[in-house]
């Protein structure tokens, strides 16, 4: 663990606001002895601006009077030799002036290799109780009154009269009367303690009030009057001995702490609540940190993507969540980059594909969103992207519907005058001829009527190849209406159109259709017009190349006619 500031990953951010937000003092030590976080309340507490206490060495902050013996569990702490610790020390003021504070710390160890990352620590200012236990030691006075004015029950244990003194908010936080006569003896005790609790404490109390080291704070549930169980944090010590160096008296303090407990909880449960979220969700989810490397993938990402998590961790985005253009082939920008650039949520909304680790396509769509540290700074981005290619299939098939005919494949009527439109704007501004070949089939209708609406949909579609195979890869053919058809051919002038024409006449002529053992033969008159500049609207085109047509069909069908006789 580098010294300086440090940054929270998402699985903590929810930490980070509660440590933040605390009432108590709140810190982390890194394993080179250096501040690498402190609250808002520990920075007041000392009297310190906000951030002066981020990359200080942890002793330094500690009074002198206290400093070796403090450092020296701390040192054990952090080198894993103690999980936990806690101690009463005195720590120094900006000013330099000492202040009193309880100290509970627990050492965090890496998932993956088992060593100490950083120090836990939580600051209590008891600078008042300490020196109103000073007070009382010295002048035989009552503290209580100090102390519950801090919210902290008081404990007075006199060996030699074997009797308890108990302070009202000790009381007032189990639910005990004022005037209740208590039962002291230590079975009494032990059975308002939570089972679990039970045969730890009868051993820790023990050691307690015997003034061993490392016993002089304990936890524990005790049950409430009412029935529910309070978490108390009793810190004791002896204060008394006789000449023998026998304990006369212990004095304490309890305080409850089930705020604390429940908040511990409510991160556990939070935490496990988002880890089952994101094992269950059907989008993949990526998170990465603020160089684009991974460093958390869910099933679903490890689905789509062919990486497992403990291959992709570390890895670059753009290795495991390779797309491409759907389009073009070309590899597309996740927006994962313009989300870490900008520290704003970001959509990829152009159609990509998903190139999974072994060659799999997926259509995809995704957004990444930032994470941001409390002051702005970008930690990193999530990424969640959804399988859409099922979805995206169907808007195609929509799409192509919209536009082509359903029984003969080729474009429909609506296509085919968005088509128009297009070319007659050419040929006006662009100074170029096409050509309109409007199509009319003869002898159709006796081959529906006699052999039925299947058989004319069967030869239909057997005009309609004869006619696509006669374009060229920039002309457009279309069913505009029951047995008609338009061919527009580009950059076509009235002579070549008037070949494919005949062409198309003496094709369809030729055409044997067989149904039902039955031989049927139908024929093709062809009405042409051309697009040049001249021409005044797509409708006066299309009814030029109907009125072609109507001769062609009067000049004994089966023929090709030319409008106004253009050549």
């Amino acid at each position: 663990m580098q010294s300086g500031v440090f940054r929270f990953d998402q699985s903590e951010a929810l930490l980070h606001k509660v440590m933040d937000g605390a009432a108590i003092g709140m810190g982390l030590i890194g394993n080179d002895g250096r501040m690498i976080f402190a609250n808002r309340a520990y920075e007041s507490m000392l009297g310190h601006a906000p951030g002066d206490c981020l990359g200080i060495a942890a002793d330094t902050m500690i009074h002198e009077l206290d400093r070796q013996a403090t450092m020296l569990r701390v040192d054990q702490l952090l080198r894993g030799e103690i999980a936990a610790l806690r101690h009463d020390c005195r720590m120094r003021r900006s000013d330099g002036t000492p202040l009193w504070t309880s100290t509970v710390a627990s050492l965090l160890r890496s998932e993956q290799t088992g060593q100490p990352l950083y120090a836990i620590v939580q600051f209590v200012n008891i600078d008042r109780q300490k020196r109103a236990e000073e007070a009382l030691v010295y002048a035989e006075r009552r503290w209580s009154s100090a102390l519950e004015a801090a919210g902290q029950g008081v404990w007075d244990f006199d060996t030699q009269s074997d009797s308890m003194y108990y302070s009202n908010s000790w009381r007032a936080m189990r639910g005990i009367g004022l005037d209740e006569v208590i039962n002291d003896s230590t079975e009494k005790w032990l059975a308002r303690v939570h089972p679990d609790d039970r045969g730890r404490l009868s051993i820790a109390a023990r050691k307690q009030g015997q003034g061993e080291a490392g016993f002089d704070t304990l936890e524990y549930r005790e049950r409430h009057r009412d029935g529910h169980y309070i978490w108390i944090l009793s810190r004791g010590r002896p204060v008394e001995w006789d000449a023998a160096g026998n304990v006369v008296r212990t004095v304490g303090t309890d305080t409850d702490i089930s705020h604390l407990k429940r908040i511990e909880a409510q991160l556990a449960a939070e935490k496990e609540r988002l880890r089952v979220t994101l094992q269950s969700i059907g989008d993949g989810v990526i998170s990465i940190d603020s160089k684009s490397c991974i460093t958390f993938m869910n099933p679903t990402a490890e689905q789509m993507t062919g990486w497992t998590q403990a291959e992709a961790m570390g890895c670059p985005l753009d290795q495991v969540f390779a797309i491409v253009e759907e389009a073009t082939g070309k590899t597309a920008t996740s927006p994962v980059a313009r989300c870490l650039a900008e520290g704003t949520i970001t959509h990829l909304d152009a159609d990509v594909c998903l190139i999974g680790r072994h060659a799999e396509c997926r259509d995809v769509q995704s957004s990444a969103s930032p994470l941001l540290s409390p002051t702005g700074e970008v930690l990193g981005a999530v990424l969640v992207f959804q399988d859409v290619t099922s979805s995206r299939a169907l808007q195609k098939q929509l799409a192509h519907t919209a536009v082509h005919d359903a029984l003969t494949g080729l474009s429909n009527r609506l296509a085919f005058e968005r088509a128009l439109i297009t070319v007659v704007d050419e040929a006006r501004h662009e100074l170029r001829t096409h050509a309109l070949c409007f199509i009319d089939l003869d002898f159709f209708k006796p081959v529906n009527d006699t052999a039925g609406h299947a058989a004319g949909d069967a030869l239909l579609c057997k005009v309609a190849e004869i006619i696509r195979q006669s374009c060229r890869r920039q002309d457009f053919a279309a069913r505009i209406g029951g047995d008609e058809f338009a061919l527009l051919l580009a950059d076509c002038p009235a002579s070549a159109a008037r070949r494919v024409a005949q062409k198309l006449v003496d094709d369809i002529a030729a055409l044997e259709f067989t149904w039902d053992e039955r031989v049927y033969r139908i024929g093709a008159s062809v009405g042409i017009t051309a697009i040049s500049g001249r021409a005044a609207s797509p409708a006066d085109v299309l009814g030029e190349a109907d009125s072609a047509c109507y001769v062609a069909k009067a000049n004994g069908r089966g023929r090709v006619a030319l409008y106004d006789g253009a050549a």
